[in-house]
């Protein structure tokens, strides 16, 4: 990681937005660790730059579900079964649902799309995702940052090799249950109403119809 910032200069900060872009955790943990390490990587520029990164993937992820989501989470039923888990969590915990969801397993790569999807407003969802895509980048960066000063080197290294080992086994518990899983397409649940929809602005299109109606439409 140090080498490669010493290679690219400024050019990594952006790469580093790019990969905040789609995720990202463990690349900000490695960054900042290294950051520490060697005194190549500003951590300000690195927490500024995942944190606009992580910002602008959510915003396009929200857009693409508030335009496609239904439609296109019908040819997806494990996408489609996320989204449920999700829109229950928005359901009960509203505003900080969207503000935590970046650290929420398994809803993290829908959660943006399922806010879309339950008809929230684009300047609320904006403001309150540029709030939690702050909170997002300041943690890890930290957390990376700081585990080196506390750990040590010697001991960060044991850590980032045992963090690399579970990544390993995760991914190959997905690869075998994807491989073992029987051919016959899965009915996928249907998708929960949003109870608490006019909370969230609806389009102009839909004014004047009734909230069951609303309700209605964000659910497959």
């Amino acid at each position: 990681m140090a080498e490669f910032w010493a290679d690219w200069g400024l050019l990594a900060y952006l790469a580093a937005a790019a990969w905040a872009f789609f995720e990202g955790e463990t690349f900000v943990l490695l960054a900042a660790a290294a950051g520490q390490a060697t005194g190549l990587i500003n951590p300000w520029f690195l927490m500024i730059s995942v944190w606009i990164g992580s910002f602008l993937g959510d915003q396009l992820w929200f857009t693409l579900g508030q335009r496609y989501g239904v439609r296109a989470l019908r040819k997806l039923p494990a996408a489609e079964r996320k989204v449920a888990k999700a829109l229950r969590f928005l359901e009960r915990y509203g505003t900080l649902f969207v503000l935590t969801f970046r650290f929420v397993y398994g809803v993290r790569n829908v959660a943006s799309a399922a806010c879309g999807i339950a008809g929230m407003k684009h300047s609320r969802f904006a403001i309150l995702n540029f709030i939690a895509a702050g909170l997002w980048a300041g943690s890890f960066v930290a957390a990376g940052w700081y585990a080196v000063a506390w750990l040590g080197e010697e001991y960060t290294s044991y850590a980032l090799m045992g963090i690399g080992a579970l990544v390993v086994c995760f991914l190959a518990y997905k690869v075998v249950r994807l491989w073992r899983r029987p051919s016959a397409p899965v009915q996928a649940p249907e998708l929960p109403p949003v109870a608490r929809a006019q909370e969230f602005s609806r389009p102009p299109s839909e004014k004047g119809v009734t909230k069951g109606a609303t309700l209605k439409r964000v659910a497959i």
